[in-house]
C-alpha cells in the first residue's frame, strides 16, 4: 500500500494549531514550509518566525484515509481557507527515514534525548532514549522542549507526576530519570500508551511508571501534573486536571498557541496561579500552583 501526504496552507497564526492536530491524528512526521516563496530576513536572536502563509505537510502510514482527515480538519477548523490537498507515496521505509534525521538533543544543563542506537552524550547526562514509532513526542516542537527545559531547572526527585497525553512517554520518562515516583502517564490513544510502556521498559524506568488510558487511571493527586496536548482539550480538562494536584503543586501547560494563553489561563484559575508565560516562537508554557485549601 501508498503512504498518504497531506499538504495543509494555513494562515500562519494558524499553522502551529494545524500541525499539532495533524501530530495527534497519528502523522508520522509534520514539516512546515513557505507557501508563497516569502522572503524572511535574519531574525532577532530568540525567535522563531513563520512566514504568512505556510504549507503544512504530513506523512502518514499506508491505509491512511485522505478523506477522513480532511473531513477532521475542516470540522476542526471550520472559520479558516484551508487548502487541503493530498498525494499517495511509493512504499518505502519513511519512518526509518525520517528516524535518520532524529539526532541527540541537550535541553538544559544535562537532559538528552536520544536515539535508541545512539552514542552517549557527556558522562554527568540524563539521558532518555527514545523511539517514538507512531506516536508523538521526540522532544523538537517547541512545546515539548519547553516542558524538557523547565524538568531539567526543577528535578521532580521524589515526586508523584502526572502527563496527561503522554504521546511517546519522552516527558513522563524524563520525569522519571531525574527521580520522579510514582509517575502516570495518560493518553487517549492506545498505541501511545503502548509507546510509552516500550519506551520507560528501554530506559528502565517501567517500574515507577505506570501509562493508561483515562478510563483506567487510579492515582491520588500529586506534586507535578505535565498536560502537552491543545488548547481546547485543556481548558475542558481543567477541572480534571487542577484536582489531580496537591494543594502547592505546580501544573505546566502547553501545546498552547499565544493568543490562546489568557483563555487556558482563565479555564485554571478558580485553582490555579499561574507565572508569566515562557514563549518559544508562537508557542507557550503556562506554569501554574494549586491554590492551598482555606
Amino acid at each position: 500500500m501508498n503512504w498518504l501526504n497531506l499538504s495543509v496552507i494555513a494562515p500562519r497564526p494558524q499553522a502551529g494549531d494545524v500541525a499539532s492536530v495533524l501530530e495527534r491524528e497519528g502523522a508520522l512526521a509534520v514539516t512546515l514550509l513557505d507557501a508563497r516563496d516569502e522572503l524572511l530576513v535574519e531574525p532577532v536572536p530568540g525567535s522563531f518566525p513563520l512566514w504568512e502563509s505556510v504549507r503544512v505537510t504530513a506523512l502518514f502510514s499506508p491505509g491512511t484515509d485522505a478523506t477522513v482527515m480532511q473531513q477532521r480538519l475542516s470540522e476542526r477548523f471550520p472559520e479558516l481557507p484551508l487548502v487541503i490537498q493530498s498525494e499517495e507515496l511509493a512504499d518505502r521505509d519513511w519512518t526509518r527515514a525520517w528516524r535518520d534525521d532524529f539526532h541527540p538533543m541537550c535541553f538544559g544543563a544535562r537532559l538528552w534525548v536520544c536515539p535508541k542506537d545512539s552514542a552517549g552524550p557527556q558522562p554527568d547526562a540524563v539521558v532518555v532514549r527514545l523511539d517514538p514509532g507512531v506516536a508523538f513526542g521526540t522532544g523538537t516542537h517547541p512545546s515539548t522542549a519547553l516542558c524538557l527545559e523547565w524538568l531539567d531547572r526543577h528535578p521532580p526527585a521524589g515526586k508523584a507526576v502526572l502527563d496527561y497525553g503522554c504521546g511517546s512517554g519522552i516527558l513522563a520518562i524524563a520525569a522519571g530519570k531525574l527521580g520522579a515516583a510514582p509517575v502516570y502517564a495518560v493518553d487517549i490513544d492506545p498505541q501511545a500508551v503502548a509507546a510509552t510502556r516500550d519506551n520507560a521498559r528501554y530506559n528502565g524506568v517501567e517500574h515507577g511508571l505506570i501509562a493508561c488510558l483515562p478510563g483506567d487511571l487510579q492515582a491520588p493527586p500529586v506534586s507535578l501534573v505535565i498536560a502537552n496536548i491543545l488548547a481546547n482539550p485543556l481548558c475542558e480538562l481543567a477541572p480534571v486536571l487542577s484536582v489531580s494536584l496537591l494543594p502547592g503543586g505546580t501544573i505546566l501547560l502547553t501545546g498552547i498557541l499565544e493568543h490562546q494563553a489568557a483563555t487556558v489561563q482563565a479555564a485554571y484559575a478558580p485553582w490555579v496561579e499561574f507565572a508569566e508565560p515562557v514563549r518559544r516562537a508562537e508557542w507557550v508554557l503556562l506554569t501554574g500552583t494549586r491554590r492551598t485549601a482555606d
